[in-house]
């Protein structure tokens, strides 16, 4: 994990409808590793800080009279993840058994990177990708 006070590092917080109690996804998908979680009293995720080989990365449920909203809520996305993995193929089709759906198939693009695009269980867009050149 990076060291918050030498390195600068992105932590992206990813909003969630309300309710969300199993948030395995991560875990199945990205080998994400949970640090600590809140819950609401009805067992619900208020907030969960997770990890993949380093890279935090938050969850938050929707909070009333925010400025963030869940994909699901205008049917779209402001942001899409780039997750950096040495094989992107087997990440990808480990999302996609873990329950993603498939947006882009995996493919290397004359710029230099293998990407594919996959759609995680609460709306959000991750671009897996490898530099290949």
């Amino acid at each position: 994990m990076p060291n918050s006070e030498t390195n600068t590092f992105f932590a992206p917080e990813l909003f969630i409808s309300n309710g969300v109690t199993d948030i395995s996804f991560y875990e199945k998908a990205f080998g994400a590793i949970e640090h600590f979680r809140f819950s609401n009293d009805d067992g619900s995720l208020h907030v969960a800080e997770l990890s993949i080989d380093g890279a935090i990365f938050h969850l938050h449920e929707v909070m009333p009279n925010n400025r963030f909203f869940s994909p699901q809520a205008h049917n779209g996305n402001t942001v899409c993840i780039g997750l950096f993995v040495d094989d992107v193929a087997g990440v990808v089709n480990r999302a996609i058994d873990a329950g993603a759906t498939e947006i882009n198939p995996v493919e290397d693009y004359e710029y230099g990177y293998r990407q594919g695009m996959v759609r995680d269980p609460f709306g959000h867009y991750w671009q897996v990708q490898k530099k290949i050149l």
